[in-house]
């Protein structure tokens, strides 16, 4: 079994500050990690690994600094690492980014494409579907169980009050949510061999299939104009006393403020 895991850096959300001037992410010295929910799609890959002996190749677009998250990759148990790097890819929507990516598995075997649900800088959970439509593959998102039997999928795909029990055939493209497991910690070997054994592939444009007017800025047909904090609202308000009194309550609040 070959088992392709998309992940992406992102910035620690904790340490994130936005340009007052130009409205930017301010990159410059705030530290970076695997997105979240693309580490539970990792250590999934992983657990099928430990189970049924799948190879795990782990697949990044960025730049030349990406390649610690792919080394933290393989210190967790991944085999292969590669990143795309071209300056050629800057710029990149979501589409663009799907189609680079789309372009580079082409030239890899695979059964299972495990991607996280969406990354945390820009929580579009769009790049996983993306791939999979232009690969012409079937698609489970949001998963928080899976099995296989045989060629055969059988994902739990979390919904607001629930799940759909879904079945597919592989190849096929899952998309990870916290709910389906908890990452593990690379092991002391499994870093020496990552930083000092192990080696990453970089592959720029010249190494993937796709058509160069379909990626980076000039194949993007969204661009993130600004982004910016929220101003403040008026602060809540909690309120006491049993269920029948927190209703009776908020009726009359709603009331003074004309809402209802």
């Amino acid at each position: 079994m070959n088992i392709i895991v998309c992940i992406k850096q992102v910035p620690d959300t904790n340490e994130v500050k936005i340009d007052k001037k130009t409205g930017t992410l301010i990159r410059e010295g705030v530290p970076s990690i695997i997105n979240p929910d693309d580490k539970n799609a990792l250590e999934e890959a992983l657990r099928l690994k430990d189970e049924y002996g799948a190879n795990v190749v782990v697949l990044t677009m960025g730049p030349p600094q990406a390649k610690v998250a792919l080394k933290e990759a393989l210190a967790m148990g991944a085999d292969e690492g590669i990143l795309l790097s071209d300056r050629a890819f800057a710029g990149s929507d979501t589409w663009a980014t799907s189609t680079t990516l789309a372009g580079a598995i082409k030239k890899l075997d695979y059964d299972i494409l495990l991607c996280g649900r969406q990354a945390i800088d820009g929580d579009t959970a769009q790049v996983g579907p993306q791939i999979a439509e232009h690969l012409n593959l079937a698609q489970i998102t949001y998963v928080e169980d899976l099995k296989i039997d045989g060629k055969e999928i059988i994902a739990h795909r979390a919904v607001e009050d629930g799940y759909y029990k879904v079945k597919a055939q592989m190849p096929v493209l899952l998309t990870a949510i916290g709910e389906l497991n908890e990452p593990r910690y690379p092991s002391m070997r499994g870093i020496f061999d990552a930083f000092r054994e192990k080696e990453i592939k970089v592959w720029s444009a010249d190494d993937i299939i796709v058509d160069m007017d379909e990626i980076g800025l000039k194949g993007s047909p969204t661009q993130v104009k600004k982004s910016f904090t929220p101003a403040t609202r008026g602060s809540g308000e909690q309120l006491e006393g049993s269920t029948e009194e927190k209703v009776r309550n908020l009726v009359v609040r709603l009331k003074e403020r004309q809402i209802i």
